[in-house]
């Protein structure tokens, strides 16, 4: 799906794209989309409405010391405003922008529910 369908999917169950709020929530993401079966991008929920100012999803401010970029991204290319993780990387700065009609699998985080 692309970006916008990606984040309708989340939200059609009850979630939302994965908003990265630690080193911790990274290295568990990068070793989860090691497992089987492998894909190549997830979509999260880091986007840029205008060109080089991210924000998340779920408006938590986005602290670029936090960021997992990869060497040279955010690139700015045409029309990249949206993020992927992309696997395989060989280390945690594995965040990559694109454009937002690419399709690419996707990472949806749902709160806690105590029961």
């Amino acid at each position: 799906m692309n970006w916008a369908e990606s984040e309708q999917n989340c939200s059609g169950m009850g979630s939302q794209l994965v908003v990265i709020n630690s080193k911790a929530e990274q290295e568990f993401l990068y070793e989860q989309i090691k497992q089987p079966p492998r894909r190549d991008d997830y979509y999260i929920g880091l986007f840029a409405e205008k060109v080089g100012q991210w924000q998340w999803v779920d408006k938590t401010p986005y602290n670029v010391t936090a960021a997992f970029w990869r060497k040279h991204e955010p690139s700015r290319g045409v029309g990249e405003n949206c993020t992927v993780i992309q696997n395989p990387e060989k280390n945690l700065n594995n965040w990559n922008d694109v454009r937002s009609d690419k399709e690419h699998y996707r990472i949806c985080e749902a709160s806690a529910v105590t029961v």
